[in-house]
């Protein structure tokens, strides 16, 4: 398959304009930027959620096959719930038979050390679905600390509460995440691979803080508190159970430092070095949203 470069500037492949492009979770943190990318460069793009105008429920299959009409391309989601891996085998391999020639699955960081067996029942079904596939894997956002409303209020209260203790992470900002998503849904060379997405520093949640609040010109500090402590709080805050069980594990995990390290996952698909926090806090610091 060749490549040309359209009337911005960016390497496609010229049929692509004929089909659309179809986004699940067209209105989430990454889904949204991919859409308005994609729609930037003249794509015709099916942006999909249970209240768009292009309807996707993954527990209404009924709503799978008019998504995936005409389409060549397709982002998808990875949701995490119990039956995730059974619902996007069969979701992918139905894309395969319908014409879907790509796939680009934005999954997540290893979650347990390699053992010898699949960790990611949805990454396994998009490699075996039959088309070609990329895998997006990233670290945890930077947008979560001003589009993620539990983290957005400690931002304004003036103290970011978590049981992270000293671990780092590094922290990649979704403008990036859907830079190589876009990528991999136009162009070539992107076919089996599988990018593990992070920002160029490990911060530790003291050092978000300082960055936030060097941006902002309003305090913020850090304040880690044991698990137990956090679970009260998250729970007082109105955050149901099981998620707030979901965050102890992964601050855990943050506490330990099990995924402090850098990878290259942006540098090699896009060329380029990946956004760094500050800034990311700078721009949102600009927007004002910090303010209250």
């Amino acid at each position: 398959m060749t490549t040309t470069r359209n009337d911005t500037g960016h390497l496609t492949t010229p049929h692509l304009a004929h089909h659309p492009f179809l986004v699940l979770g067209g209105t989430g943190k990454t889904g949204r930027r991919v859409v308005s990318r994609l729609r930037e460069r003249g794509y015709a793009v099916r942006a999909a959620s249970r209240n768009g105008t292009t309807r996707f429920d993954w527990a209404d299959r009924s709503t799978w096959e008019p998504a995936l009409e005409g389409v060549w391309a397709a982002y998808l989601v990875d949701s995490l719930t119990a039956d995730a891996g059974e619902l996007m085998t069969d979701f992918a391999k139905l894309a395969a038979q319908s014409g879907v020639e790509r796939l680009v699955l934005l999954s997540h960081r290893d979650w347990v050390p390699a053992q010898g067996e699949e960790k990611l029942p949805c990454e396994r079904a998009v490699r075996e679905s039959g088309a070609e596939w990329t895998l997006l894997k990233p670290a945890w956002f930077a947008q979560n600390f001003d589009e993620e409303a539990f983290w957005l209020e400690q931002v304004l209260d003036g103290a970011l509460v978590m049981s992270t203790g000293d671990g780092v992470e590094p922290f990649v900002d979704a403008e990036d995440i859907a830079d190589v998503a876009v990528a991999a849904l136009t162009e070539d060379g992107h076919a089996g691979e599988s990018y593990e997405l992070t920002g160029p520093r490990l911060l530790s949640l003291a050092q978000v803080a300082e960055e936030i609040a060097r941006a902002t010109g309003r305090p913020l500090v850090h304040r880690a508190v044991p698990a137990g402590e956090f679970t009260d709080y998250a729970l007082g805050q109105g955050l149901p159970a099981d998620f707030v069980g979901l965050l102890e594990m992964l601050f855990g995990w943050i506490a330990e430092n099990r995924f402090a390290t850098l990878a290259d996952g942006v540098q090699r698909a896009l060329g380029r070095e990946p956004r760094d926090f500050a800034a990311y806090a700078r721009a949102t610091a600009d927007s004002g949203i910090w303010e209250g």
